[in-house]
């Protein structure tokens, strides 16, 4: 019976360890996609319309952008173990060009990050704003904040009569 016992937990374990691992492949993979999407947006639309937004009170196409390249920075090197990106996101007056770069940096330092996190890790509780979350929550929450104001510059693409480039974010 005890040899059943340990032979159980360790399957078990072995299946937790396995799916934890297979996460973080698929998150990499999302991830990547991501980047790839987000800037073949971001460079769909003219340099003359990235401080364009649809109402006063709403940020800017670049604003959006910066904003998502905070996100994803904060949430990285605050509990996922990442670098802190060598830019100053308050600064007015970026470049199309400029704001691309930055985008790409944080994009790749975000999946520096997750390349390097241990997926023993995953489940560990971090302290939240908005209350205890596990360090995959985080992963989970910052895709969503990407694909959330992604979403919003894709609207002001349309806007502006660009197609946006075809999903892809599987």
């Amino acid at each position: 019976m005890k040899q059943f016992i340990l032979s159980t937990a360790f399957l078990l374990m072995t299946i937790i360890s396995w799916s934890q691992a297979s996460y973080l492949t698929e998150f990499k993979q999302k991830w990547a996609n991501a980047k790839d999407f987000t800037l073949e947006l971001a460079e769909s639309m003219p340099e003359s319309s990235y401080d364009y937004s649809p109402t006063e009170d709403q940020m800017s196409f670049k604003e959006q952008l910066l904003h998502i390249t905070g996100n994803m920075v904060w949430l990285t090197s605050s509990y996922l173990g990442g670098e802190k990106l060598e830019a100053d996101l308050k600064k007015e007056g970026y470049t199309k060009e400029e704001v691309l770069k930055i985008l790409t940096d944080a994009f790749d330092l975000a999946a520096e990050a997750v390349e390097k996190f241990p997926v023993e890790d995953l489940e560990t509780e971090v302290k939240f704003f908005a209350g205890p979350m596990s360090k995959r929550q985080i992963m989970v929450l910052m895709n969503d904040h990407v694909v959330h104001h992604r979403g919003q510059i894709i609207i002001y693409a349309r806007m502006k009569g660009i197609k946006p480039p075809r999903f892809r974010g599987w």
